[in-house]
């Protein structure tokens, strides 16, 4: 117990100076616990003979150790033993004690990982005694850790040690030890079970097979990767549900609950008529969009939409904005029928006056401008003689007019005549002047649309 207080005080030494460094890699702390032999061979050839090693049978090695970069420890060991025999001699049993401070060089950092061993080498120095007398020494040696976990394994060393002011008893010797060693003091900042130094989100909770990254909505993708981290969803579309399976992720699907396509984001569109069914008014019949997807009407079926036809409920060419082209226009009907009132007959006959063909001749003029007009031709003549001679004559003045135009190329198909006598006079009788201008030839359009 003598020298306690010198171990105590030198393991104190090599943890403070262990302690100023970072704690870089997990588990940077390890402690040890183990048996070691001693032994001062008399030829090199001795070192294998057991019965030569000075063995302590019960726990006798104690060490601490704290990582501290690249691959580099360092360690305080503190090793008890009796010695009894000496260059295979048998001598007085003596008590024996060690206290060293070494710098530990892993070799998996040249080897590169090697599964479950981890082999060192190891440089550093000490102190021994043995009963009271003590000296320095120089340590060089190597060893491995088989570890069976995450941080148990059992540690296998083998110590060359050079003493100073080398006396008998305490000479240059060869220690080895074995025993369990135990290592800790890894930080896990986000308390998920994986330490920081494997840990990908050390500051967020998260699952080993994410290297300690969070999945919130556990579909399987980890949340950096997830585009819709708090809503369980597929791995093709990036982590993000698909509630009506058409392949467009919620997120982006304007009709999320019913199945569309990606050219309408998403939503359906029955008709075909490039506006979707939410929007569409006839959802089953096609129609532009400026109609809410419904056909424009044809009231009157021309084939003139109501939107473009000015004459909705009466049919007409789309030539004429779907209104009935007129046969003649209404100046040129007007025209006619002044040109009529100078068709003068001779009195009591149905020969023309002269020049009134000047005005048959612009007569011809019109209808055949206005060809797709039909004209009925109606004769009267005044109230002079029997009622029975003057519808005779009436009617043969219509077709005197009815000849004249066929004559010069109006097709008969489109004429009729017809003579009312001395009906409808349009003067008075009573007079020279009236009596003349009932004596005339109507022209009436009998197809004005």
């Amino acid at each position: 117990m003598k020298h306690l207080r010198k171990v105590l005080l030198t393991l104190l030494v090599v943890a403070s100076f262990s302690s100023i460094n970072a704690q870089d890699a997990n588990n940077p702390w390890s402690v040890g616990f183990g048996t070691n032999a001693v032994h001062k061979p008399a030829l090199r050839t001795d070192i294998f003979a057991v019965q030569d090693w000075n063995v302590m049978q019960s726990f006798s090695k104690f060490s601490v150790g704290k990582y501290v970069d690249d691959g580099f420890s360092v360690m305080g060991d503190l090793s008890i033993n009796t010695i009894s025999i000496i260059r295979g001699l048998k001598v007085p049993e003596r008590s024996y004690m060690a206290l060293d401070a070494n710098i530990k060089y892993d070799l998996n950092n040249i080897l590169g990982e090697t599964s479950m061993f981890d082999p060192y080498v190891l440089l550093g120095g000490g102190y021994t005694w043995v009963d009271q007398k003590g000296a320095g020494t120089l340590n060089a040696g190597v060893g491995t850790n088989v570890w069976f976990g995450e941080n148990f394994g059992l540690n296998f060393q083998a110590v060359g040690k050079h003493v100073f002011n080398n006396f008998y008893l305490a000479a240059n010797h060869i220690q080895f030890s074995a025993g369990l060693v135990l290592k800790f003091g890894g930080t896990d900042t986000d308390g998920d079970g994986v330490y920081d130094k494997y840990d990908k989100c050390p500051d967020v909770a998260g699952l080993k097979e994410f290297n300690g990254c969070p999945d919130s909505d556990g579909d399987g993708i980890k949340d950096s990767e997830d585009s819709c981290p708090n809503i369980a969803g597929l791995k093709e579309l990036n982590g993000c549900p698909d509630s009506d399976g058409d392949g467009i992720a919620d997120k982006d699907d304007s009709c999320p609950n019913v199945a569309g396509t990606k050219a309408n984001n998403g939503c359906p569109d029955t008709d075909g008529d490039g506006v979707v069914d939410k929007d569409d008014a006839c959802v089953s019949v096609a129609g532009p969009a400026e109609n809410k997807g419904c056909p424009w009407p044809d009231t009157d079926a021309d084939g003139v939409l109501d939107k473009d036809d000015k004459c909705v409920d009466v049919a007409g060419p789309a030539s004429n904005n779907g209104c009935p082209e007129e046969v003649i226009s209404a100046a040129a009907e007007k025209q006619l029928n002044e040109f009529a009132k100078t068709i003068n007959f001779n009195s009591n006959r149905f020969s023309f006056k002269t020049g009134v063909t000047v005005q048959l001749d612009a007569i011809v003029s019109i209808m055949k401008e206005y060809d797709r007009a039909n004209f009925s031709l109606e004769g009267y003549t005044d109230s002079s003689g029997a009622a029975k001679y003057n519808q005779t004559l009436s009617e043969k003045r219509a077709n005197a007019v009815m000849k004249y135009l066929v004559d010069h190329g109006i097709s008969a198909d489109r004429l009729s005549a017809k003579g009312f006598g001395e009906e409808n006079p349009i003067d008075t009788n009573n007079t020279s002047k009236g009596r003349s201008n009932n004596r005339r030839v109507e022209i009436k359009v009998v197809n004005k649309k």
